[in-house]
């Protein structure tokens, strides 16, 4: 069953599972439509660093905000580097991109909280979203996992930042695989697959040969595999069935566009007790 549903009246994708469990949680993604971005970012484009109007690109996350339920105040983001740093987001950094790119939190592609009132957001056009949330102790997070920060395994790394900080077990985690280009759309080299063969015990299960050296790569079978062997069970992983690539008129898309497009945002964030 797909976990990520439109949510009638918005152009967001909802977690809904995961909202009905955890009354004041609020978690999903953006597509493309309902914004003010023109051609080839139309419409609802929210990356800042793109080549389009910041003025479209800030008044489309108010909309996303309004949608939501949010202040744009709560709008946090970091600057996606295609790395594998993830860094706590505190009150103090509450609010942080939401403007300006060169103001996002620097160098990092995972942010997570225990904070209410913090939106915690991050931008994609085929890279993989995940969401991980421990309901028992209200802890969110988010990880930008392009193929670098994948086999690099910035879901591990999430997993141990979340126990570090907060005594978070894998086994309690839930965890969400959010839309991306999937394995029909995603071809690679043997440049990437050096690296994809050293990131899980697993990693056959993400790959079909393609021939002359190139392979059909699914990122989000990846990932899963990277989780499951970091402890969090498999019955805890929800994957969309959504492909980025496939899908033209719902998403945006680096590979099928050429580089030139707009982005969705993945969210999450709790609301102050008693506000939902």
């Amino acid at each position: 069953m797909e976990p990520f549903q439109i949510v009638a009246q918005t152009d967001t994708l909802r977690l809904n599972g995961w909202e009905q469990r955890c009354p004041g949680l609020v978690a999903g993604f953006t597509l493309r439509s309902g914004g003010l971005s023109e051609v080839p970012y139309d419409s609802l484009n929210l990356g800042l660093h793109v080549g389009d109007n910041p003025d479209h690109v800030r008044k489309n996350r108010q909309v996303v905000c309004r949608q939501v339920g949010f202040d744009f105040e709560a709008w946090t983001c970091g600057e996606q580097v295609h790395g594998t740093a993830v860094e706590q987001v505190t009150d103090a950094q509450r609010g942080s991109g939401r403007e300006r790119a060169d103001r996002a939190i620097p160098a990092v592609d995972g942010l997570y909280t225990d904070k209410a009132e913090i939106l915690l957001t991050s931008y994609y056009a085929d890279c993989i979203p995940l969401y991980v949330l421990d309901p028992q102790k209200r802890v969110i997070g988010l990880a930008h996992a392009g193929w670098k920060g994948t086999v690099g395994r910035i879901a591990a790394v999430m997993l141990r930042a979340l126990e570090e900080s907060y005594g978070c077990k894998p086994d309690e985690l839930l965890v969400a695989i959010g839309p991306s280009i999937r394995g029909c759309c995603y071809e690679v080299d043997e440049k990437v697959m050096e690296h994809v063969r050293g990131s899980t015990a697993n990693w056959k299960q993400s790959v079909q040969p393609g021939g002359d050296g190139r392979y059909m790569l699914d990122l989000a079978e990846l990932n899963q595999q990277i989780l499951i062997e970091s402890g969090v069970p498999s019955s805890h992983i929800s994957r969309s069935n959504y492909c980025t690539a496939c899908n033209g008129k719902l998403f945006f898309s680096h590979r099928r566009d050429k580089g030139r497009t707009g982005r969705m945002a993945s969210f999450i964030g709790w609301k102050a007790k008693g506000v939902e």
